[in-house]
């Protein structure tokens, strides 16, 4: 099975312009990024519409596809170059797989994960979540929740805390360990991915503003992976300075 690595990275941002630049120790977050995956994923690439990222990853030796500008969302970006890197190798890809390009610590287990995922050739999506172990997570509308089956199946993902813990005082809940965070790593086989980017929007999707409720909406199962690993994405330039004051090794 081939897997094909893509990591969409726009230099517009509301909050932190620039950000696949932005310097960790030395190196642009968008290097530290792509060396990781690379571990893992036999070839990976950066998707982007801008040329000072496009220069970057040239710079450092990375592969980089320059793609449009009209794109809603990573999965569309990522779309697009599964397309144009297939024509350029003349190569077809079994699985893409999402890599969220401001999580510079992303762990090489958790890309292990997301691939062992389709060794049941009935995943057609998966991404991976984390128990949520403290109260700022439980109730941060940021970070969705999850409701998984119990055959590992997404049920739903939502902004609020589901499922409602009932009778109980809600500054006890986090004592009860049942809640799912949702880990923004996505892969999907590459015949899904081309259809799930032509799918109209869903009523859940525009209420709650997630992506992923559209694919569920429309039929489609998410196969959920559970990983111990917290990531640390950079969202501000307030995370990238505390990234920037803690010390890591490379194999972390």
């Amino acid at each position: 099975m081939l897997f094909l690595g893509i990591i969409p990275a726009r230099y517009a941002s509301t909050r932190f312009p620039g950000k696949p630049l932005a310097m960790i120790h030395g190196r642009p977050m968008i290097q530290h990024v792509y060396e990781r995956a690379s571990r893992v994923v036999p070839e990976v690439w950066v998707a982007t519409d801008d040329e000072r990222i496009a220069k970057a990853v040239e710079q450092f030796g990375g592969k980089v596809v320059m793609t449009g500008r009209y794109h809603r969302s990573g999965t569309e970006r990522c779309e697009e170059a599964l397309q144009l890197i297939s024509l350029r190798l003349n190569r077809h890809f079994d699985v893409v797989i999402n890599i969220q390009g401001d999580e510079p610590f992303i762990q090489e287990r958790q890309l292990q994960q997301i691939m062992e995922c389709f060794d049941d050739e009935t995943t057609a999506i998966a991404t991976l979540v984390k128990r949520i172990d403290n109260k700022d997570d439980l109730f941060n509308p940021n970070i969705p929740k999850v409701i998984v089956g119990r055959q590992g199946q997404a049920l739903y993902f939502s902004r609020s805390v589901i499922p409602y813990l009932r009778d109980v005082p809600s500054d006890e809940w986090i004592t009860h360990k049942l809640w799912l965070k949702h880990i923004g790593l996505y892969a999907y086989r590459s015949e899904v991915l081309k259809t799930i980017t032509q799918l109209s929007p869903a009523p859940p999707e525009l209420a709650e503003s997630l992506e992923q409720l559209r694919w569920l909406w429309h039929g489609y199962s998410i196969r959920v992976a559970e990983t111990d690993i917290e990531n640390m994405a950079v969202d501000t330039p307030e995370d990238l300075e505390r990234i920037n004051q803690m010390k890591f090794r490379d194999n972390e």
